[in-house]
């Protein structure tokens, strides 16, 4: 085995990069490894139009020229969906070239996500109009309902929302993000077209016995939250079997330590520095770092419509491990970087 590989510039199909200050401080981290991020809009207030699309999407590049990050990285917007977005506003955003995709949360799986999606009857025509138009529905793959198990909800979303809603819309494209289960894997493996599913770095790397044995670690708490082990395995043998179905979406997601480590935790992993270090680790480990490039940089592209990256990105594999990372400091507070539960002696290599 080569101790260098070289891969075309890595993409991130999900991503959290917030607002304002957090913004400028954790934008540099994506930009310096990846080449493009879908960007999530699940701000306060969201990105429910257009317009909104365009301002953030503004203040991003603002803060990239603010930065020392020289890389040319391109954040790729999505619009909240919410039960009163109107879908000629909707069509106009992609057909502009604002937007790649729209974000359905159902209200209140996760972080300010209180504007989501109640009943998926209520913003049916907005679907049946992307559908038409080929435009991307990124979904949180959770229900909500109080008498559902938090363990539970993925496999409850696949059978009583998603099935349901490709089975009405089988033209409709949708990427099922952080899958969590092996029954999201099968589930994405049972569709010929029209379904891929994006897989974090946290939840490759760990099971929830990581994140509740021997004390509750609060920097691994994250929604969809972490699983049992066969799960874990699942979504490993997913994403290394080269399948074009699965693509890598960090949901690398930042909270500043004072709201994570508290009686009520925020959800969030903010795994942006070190997330290919990681992904070589797992890809190493399941003998399969020849497809960690179909992973990491084709698949998502191809699905998304959008050419692969020109340039390249070098991993080193070295005696040294890669040192734990700093926390990032952001104002007066600072932002945990997601600790691995394995060694890491895979670095990227600076250009």
């Amino acid at each position: 085995m080569s101790d260098t590989i070289r891969i075309r510039r890595p993409d991130d199909w999900h991503l959290h990069l917030r607002d304002n200050e957090m913004m400028a401080a954790v934008l540099p981290h994506s930009a310096k490894h990846f080449g493009r991020a879908i960007v999530m809009p699940n701000l306060v207030p969201p990105v429910v139009t257009q317009a909104d699309a365009v301002a953030y999407k503004n203040r991003i590049l603002e803060a990239l020229k603010q930065s020392d990050i020289q890389a040319d990285f391109k954040p790729l917007m999505t619009l909240y969906l919410t039960e009163s977005t109107q879908a000629a506003d909707v069509m106009s955003a992609h057909k502009n070239g604002i937007i790649n995709a729209v974000k359905l949360y159902p209200a209140g799986a996760t972080t300010n996500s209180a504007s989501g999606v109640s009943n998926i009857n209520n913003v049916m025509p907005v679907l049946e109009a992307m559908a038409e138009q080929g435009i991307i529905l990124c979904m949180h793959g959770e229900v909500t309902t109080s008498n559902v198990d938090i363990f539970d909800r993925e496999k409850h979303f696949l059978d009583d929302v998603l099935q349901p809603l490709k089975q009405r819309l089988p033209e409709l494209k949708v990427v099922l993000e952080h899958i969590t289960t092996k029954e999201g894997v099968d589930f994405v493996k049972s569709h010929d077209h029209g379904l891929a599913g994006t897989i974090t770095t946290h939840h490759l790397m760990l099971n929830r016995n990581h994140m509740l044995v021997g004390g509750i670690r609060p920097h691994y708490y994250c929604l969809p939250i972490i699983k049992r082990e066969s799960h874990r395995k699942a979504l490993v043998d997913a994403a290394c079997s080269g399948d074009s179905r699965f693509f890598l979406g960090t949901d690398s997601a930042p909270h500043v330590a004072s709201t994570k480590e508290n009686a009520c935790g925020c959800a969030g992993v903010f795994n942006a520095p070190n997330t290919m270090s990681c992904l070589a680790q797992v890809f190493e480990e399941a003998d399969a770092l020849s497809n960690l490039e179909k992973f990491a940089s084709i698949n998502g592209a191809q699905y998304y419509g959008l050419p692969v990256n020109e340039d390249v990105m070098v991993l080193e594999k070295r005696k040294t491990q890669v040192a734990a990372l700093a926390p990032i400091e952001v104002g007066d507070e600072q932002v945990v970087v997601f600790e691995p539960v394995a060694e890491l002696y895979w670095h990227v290599v600076d250009k």
